[in-house]
Parts: structure tokens; sequence; C-alpha cells
């Protein structure tokens, strides 16, 4: 596995020889500094961890600094760990987006945006019930019978109903790499990425 992390700067669009129009969403990735090296010797599993963004010193507790001073770097706001990373790095090297080329396809992870308290036509497409006619009154958007067919009295666990939406990893898998611009850190992934303008989002492969 190899992977950088990045920040969400929005969407556009690319056309390829053909003429054909994709959407792209626009992610600065990188650099990001390997801050901790793990080895199976040590902690039982190979992984990297690297952080992204640099921290205000007063925001920054003096463990902090110490962590980030054994890779000679300053502090940084966002460090990840990637497992069994395919890349040879070591402490204090840097990880930039010329890792990957175009063409090639990933992941990405992302937290996607929190909307709050939804009832269940929003958060999970019901229909609504019957007519807006006949003394139904406000019944439209109402989740409908909440009870069981069989003998059970009770709400049985996982029933849809309302509640918060939003805010949840999740990862987009077969994305692929429309261009790099290596001078100025920012890589096209193809199609959407979770998450608002600005959230951080991992790219893997």
């Amino acid at each position: 596995m190899k992977g950088i992390i990045g920040k969400k700067l929005g969407m556009t669009s690319v056309y390829d020889p053909s003429g054909k129009q994709t959407a792209c969403t626009v992610i600065e990735a990188g650099p990001c500094v390997v801050t901790q090296v793990k080895t199976k010797e040590t902690d039982g599993y190979s992984a990297l961890q690297i952080s992204f963004g640099d921290k205000k010193e007063s925001r920054t507790t003096q463990p902090e600094k110490n962590h980030f001073a054994k890779a000679n770097t300053s502090a940084k706001k966002v460090s990840k760990e990637f497992r069994d990373f395919s890349i040879n790095k070591n402490l204090g090297d840097a990880i930039t987006v010329d890792i990957f080329e175009e063409g090639e396809m990933v992941n990405v992870v992302g937290t996607t945006k929190g909307k709050g308290f939804q009832g269940v036509v929003k958060r999970h497409g019901f229909h609504g019930v019957g007519e807006q006619s006949h003394g139904q009154h406000d019944r439209q958007r109402a989740p409908g019978s909440l009870g069981n067919s069989s003998d059970a009295s009770r709400v049985m666990k996982g029933l849809r109903m309302a509640g918060r939406m939003g805010g949840e990893r999740v990862k987009m898998k077969g994305l692929k790499v429309m261009k790099v611009f290596p001078e100025k850190n920012y890589i096209l992934i193809s199609g959407s990425v979770p998450g608002h303008i600005g959230s951080i989002v991992l790219i893997q492969n």
C-alpha cells in the first residue's frame, strides 16, 4: 500500500483527447513527512506514520513537540498511519504527490458532511404515507408503523427511523487519477470525494 494525506479544495472538470468531459475533485495532497516508522520487530507490524499540515506552536503540547522533533520537523495538524507501505521511506523523509501517476486507480477516505437530525424521507428515502387530503393532516412525511408482525412487543433493532445523518467515515473505491501537478501538490481525482471543502482526506492505493 502507498498513500498520502490531503485537503479537499473543490471540484472541476477535465477533457480527454476525444472530448469527453469528466468531473474531478481537486485535492491538495502533501507534502507529508514520515514521523514514525513501525517494524515487526519493535511494534509487531510494519507501518509508516505520516503527518500533514503545519500546526501552531502555541497549540502544540510538549509530548507532540518531542515526537515531531525525532523526525526533525515542525509540529503537524494531522497524523495518519499506513500499514505495509510499499515505498521504502525513512524517518523524516518527505512524501509528495508524485508517488501517484495519471491513470492510476486509487481509494479515497473522507468524512461525509454532517446534516444534523433528519427525518426518514431525507435519511432513508421513504416516500411518505398516502395523499395530502381526506383529513390526513401532517402525515405525509411520517415513518408509519414501528410495530412488529411477530409477537415481540417492542421496536426491533435496526429499524429505519429519524436520527442524525452524515459525519461518517466513507471510502470511495476505484477512483481514477486524472492529473497530477507536483509543482503545486495538486491531484485531480475522478468523481466526487466525501467531505466538505477544506476537509482532510486519505488517498490510498
